[in-house]
């Protein structure tokens, strides 16, 4: 039986940062909803694994026509991604709850990036991704 993939022109590539093959975890929880959903999505974190078909990329992969980066690592570790992020050239970021930081929506402002405060799977839950 094949199955039907239809073309949404709402869906929307994005990074998940802060990956983890973890399945407890609001990232990995993620990263199965939003390819539910039909989005492209790279996983990317520390340590190597899988999200159902997915690969976890480890460091700082080159990616391109990235949509949207939604953030699953805190506002400590944030920084040594700052210039990463910005190298994607995303529309959005979303912070994702535990991961707000003023200093980063203030510079992704800087680089015209709009930034979200929320969270991805209650975004996608009500149809507001």
């Amino acid at each position: 039986m094949s199955k039907v993939v239809q073309f949404n022109i709402n869906m929307k590539k994005t990074l998940v940062l802060g990956a983890t093959p973890n399945p407890e975890r609001y990232a990995y929880l993620a990263t199965r909803r939003l390819t539910h959903y039909g989005h492209e999505v790279v996983p990317v974190g520390i340590r190597k694994g899988e999200i159902g078909d997915l690969q976890i990329l480890e460091g700082k992969p080159e990616v391109e026509d990235i949509d949207t980066v939604t953030l699953y690592i805190g506002p400590d570790r944030q920084s040594e991604y700052y210039d990463y992020i910005f190298s994607l050239q995303p529309k959005r970021i979303i912070f994702n709850p535990g991961t707000e930081n003023p200093e980063l929506m203030r510079l992704a402002a800087e680089h015209g990036i709009e930034t979200v405060e929320g969270c991805t799977l209650v975004m996608l839950s009500i149809g507001g991704y």
